[in-house]
């Protein structure tokens, strides 16, 4: 594996990037509405949900003219971490069985959460969700073992929010705090993905410098 096909294990990082400028500019194409209010106007950050964005209709009722762009950057944004979740393994140099599982639990994930905006949501949030925290646990245990602390940490914050963010929604508790929790658990997952896909990238890029 030389540079320049390293290069490939950086698109994770251009795939979140991608996602985040088409979830803004899609929010400008909401018509209006969110579940507390169905009159209001335009997409509201305190108010709406990402999953608004990719309803057939917006939550006033009017056809919903953000669903192209926010499937389109949902399509994306998975793609682009299986990506993560394959090369992911390569960081870690023991633990056999659990590789297998990190990549394969991951991709899977991903896979299905494409799926995520059909009348199936809550049976695909149930099964991503949870072959996603199996390859996160999985990832985490390398993490701590190869003694990236930092990544470690900041990889179990990300799921506890994930968790939590699973919880309040399933219990319907802090339903006016809901909207804001969600995009703070994507900026955090964000975050640790991108830091994990760069730290991978240097490591795979030094290995390869000490072996020329």
């Amino acid at each position: 594996m030389n540079t320049p096909k390293n290069f490939i294990i950086l698109v994770p990082i251009f795939g979140v990037l991608f996602f985040v400028i088409l979830y803004v500019f899609a929010t400008f194409f909401y018509p209006g509405g969110c579940n507390s209010d169905s009159t209001t106007k335009g997409f509201l950050w305190l108010s709406n949900y990402w999953c608004d964005l990719t309803g057939t209709l917006a939550k006033n009722g009017e056809m919903n003219a953000a669903r192209p762009i926010a499937l389109f950057a949902m399509l994306m944004l998975c793609c682009t971490l299986m990506i993560f979740w394959f090369y992911l393994p390569l960081l870690f140099h023991d633990l056999k069985t659990d590789k297998i599982l990190i990549r394969y639990c991951g991709i899977a994930s991903m896979i299905i959460a494409i799926f995520l905006f059909t009348s199936f949501h809550d049976i695909v949030i149930n099964i991503a969700g949870a072959l996603g925290v199996m390859a996160l646990t999985k990832t985490f245990i390398g993490l701590f073992k190869n003694k990236r602390y930092g990544l470690f940490a900041l990889g179990v914050f990300s799921l506890t929010e994930m968790l939590f963010n699973f919880i309040i929604y399933k219990a319907s508790l802090l339903i006016p705090f809901q909207p804001i929790i969600q995009k703070m658990t994507f900026v955090f997952f964000f975050l640790w993905i991108s830091l994990v896909d760069f730290h991978l990238y240097r490591t795979l890029t030094l290995k390869l410098d000490k072996e020329q």
